[in-house]
């Protein structure tokens, strides 16, 4: 009785929020849902949002069948919010591309590809052409030129994971380093330059294989992140005049050109080799580098400096104590910190042998060089032996109310 009246409950709510509900399943359990009552017989059809997971079927010729069967009984008027394609095996393209050219048709507005695969699927990027597309995930595929473009003039926001992108095997590739990065306006060397209105971009895992650098050029970017890169790029070479958000995870050559750049986070196991002509209005900088050595002393000095505008800095206590070791570099420098109001320091490695128990201490001349410039600023440590001491105490307090479980 209790089960009809629950079935009743949701068969009396309006359609869209049912398919809200819907949307956080596969199409083929949604579709399953025609048999509880008449009144949802038909209710998948006018589903705004489109799930289609390969994995979710015994073979590819049922998700094959499935997707035929779901297109071509779906109400044709319905325009499409969202589409989601995972792929797993042998898929073929003729069939993602049906998926791909009937949610452009009907007006999609957000798009997500993975295909999960041991081989990755070859995906052109002359396939994504749509003016209503607004955000778009792409994981794991392929595309044969880096020299073809999105057409996707409505795009704002872009996710890139894991895809691999060749160079032309035509382009040319006998002109000298310098001249690489010459046309920055160079279309042909910009995939993103029909999507005018992109404002945000992750690129995490890509490959760009036959070049020896990477170019992102975009009027309209403000929002960048580029995450363990494939590290046959000699370069990452930026030039986005209103960028103000950049995190770089693992990547360890950058050259800057953001004049708008606000914030930066950078987090890797080595130094950052960065050349920027100015960042006139970067105020909040969050730097991480895990494994720090004697030898980059010069380069972190060299990355400090280059941040002497920052309001608020973040550095990992790992690289802290590796300027402690030789502060002769920094010792008769000048901070150039001058509009520091805050400085954070943390560690990243707690469990770093031989120094959980040992006491911190931070030198005078590293405390010179990093707050000398403004004494007003207010400086966080935490050690090693704080966090061991807050992790014993939520272990023991987690272990409690097990107990009282």
């Amino acid at each position: 009785m209790s089960g009809t009246r629950m079935g009743d409950r949701l068969s009396s709510l309006p359609d869209d929020l049912i398919h809200k509900i819907l949307s956080f399943v596969c199409i083929k359990h949604a579709v399953q849902t025609s048999v509880l009552s008449p009144r949802w017989r038909f209710i998948w059809t006018s589903m705004p949002y489109l799930n289609f997971l390969s994995e979710d079927f015994p073979s590819l010729p049922h998700f094959a069948k499935a997707v035929t069967n779901v297109l071509s009984r779906r109400n044709d008027r319905i325009e499409v919010a969202s589409l989601t394609l995972s792929l797993h095996g042998r898929v073929s393209l003729a069939l993602v591309k049906r998926i791909l050219n009937y949610a452009f048709s009907h007006n999609v507005q957000h798009m997500t590809v993975t295909c999960l695969i041991e081989k990755k699927i070859e995906l052109p990027l002359s396939l994504f052409r749509s003016r209503s597309l607004k955000h778009l995930t792409l994981v794991g595929s392929v595309d044969r030129s880096v020299a073809s473009t999105w057409e996707l003039p409505a795009l704002t926001t872009l996710h890139l994971g894991y895809v691999t992108l060749y160079k032309d095997e035509d382009e040319d590739d006998d002109d000298e380093d310098e001249d690489e990065y010459e046309d920055e306006d160079d279309e042909d060397n910009n995939i993103f330059s029909k999507c005018p209105n992109m404002k945000s971009l992750t690129l995490d895992g890509c490959k760009i294989m036959g070049s020896n650098g990477l170019s992102i050029c975009h009027p309209q970017l403000s929002n960048l992140t580029i995450e363990n890169g494939y590290w046959g790029w000699n370069l990452v070479y930026v030039v986005v005049p209103q960028l103000k958000n950049l995190t770089i995870e693992n990547c360890d050559w950058v050259h800057l050109s953001a004049p708008d750049l606000t914030s930066f986070i950078y987090r890797s196991g080595y130094s950052l080799k960065f050349y920027t002509d100015n960042l006139p209005s970067l105020e909040e900088v969050d730097l991480c580098i895990r494994k720090p050595c004697k030898t980059e002393i010069s380069a972190i000095v060299g990355l400090l400096q280059q941040f002497h505008r920052v309001k608020y800095l973040t550095v990992n206590l790992e690289t802290i104590e590796v300027l402690c070791s030789s502060v002769e570099l920094i010792s008769n420098q000048p901070s150039p910190f001058a509009n520091l109001r805050s400085l954070k320091i943390h560690p990243v490695d707690i469990q770093l042998a031989g120094q959980a128990q040992k006491k911190v201490v931070v030198s005078n001349e590293v405390k010179s060089y990093l707050l000398g410039g403004s004494p007003s600023a207010s400086l966080t440590l935490v050690t090693r032996e704080v966090i061991n001491y807050i992790m014993k105490d939520l272990i023991i307090i987690c272990h409690a109310s097990y107990v009282l479980l």
